[in-house]
């Protein structure tokens, strides 16, 4: 029974020594420089506080089309109002993302992630009322998840400019948060798809 069960160890342990090859072999290497701080005259520049500017930055990316879209796709009013503030100020928080990655030396990305992508794919063929819902449930549950990041960032961060960032975003993406709840078609339990 015991050299049964001690085959059975040593199965098992190949197994396991194959799927940790597999993983070192598969993932790409770390990249040490990104998991450093870097200084600056404000502050040390941490991974958390650059993921910020660059998470902002996508937000912007198909934010700004999705609220063009709004424009001609949706049948509210209110929907398409939200809209063109929400594009309108995602312009100046857009400008002013690129302003403080700038000075710090972060590198930020030219499109949006591969969930906003599928977002703004999904968005462009909708219209009427089905827009209004899916407009307003994607980009409130969007804004929800960047609200937290901000507040993270905003408490742990030790780089002034980053501080003084978070701080401003938190409002535009609380203006944002109420903008669309304002329709009254935010689901609270409708997750992104």
């Amino acid at each position: 029974m015991r050299s049964h069960l001690r085959g059975e160890l040593a199965i098992l342990g190949g197994f396991l020594a194959a799927a940790m090859v597999t993983i070192v072999l598969v993932l790409p290497p770390a990249d040490p420089l990104d998991a450093r701080p870097t200084t600056t005259a404000w502050g040390p520049v941490t991974p958390a506080d650059r993921d910020l500017l660059i998470k902002v930055r996508q937000a912007g990316l198909w934010e700004m089309p999705a609220g063009d879209y709004a424009q001609t796709r949706a049948a509210s009013p209110r929907v398409k109002q939200v809209g063109k503030m929400i594009m309108m100020e995602h312009s100046r928080l857009d400008a002013m993302t690129r302003q403080v990655a700038g000075r710090l030396g972060v590198e930020l990305p030219s499109t949006p992630n591969a969930d906003q992508q599928r977002w703004l794919t999904q968005l462009v063929v909708e219209s009427g009322p089905v827009f209004d819902r899916d407009y307003v449930n994607l980009l409130r549950n969007a804004h929800g998840k960047v609200f937290s990041l901000l507040a993270a960032v905003r408490a742990g961060t030790r780089n002034s400019q980053v501080r003084a960032f978070a701080q401003e975003g938190m409002a535009f993406v609380q203006r944002h948060m109420s903008y669309l709840e304002s329709t009254g078609l935010f689901e609270q339990d409708l997750s992104p798809r």
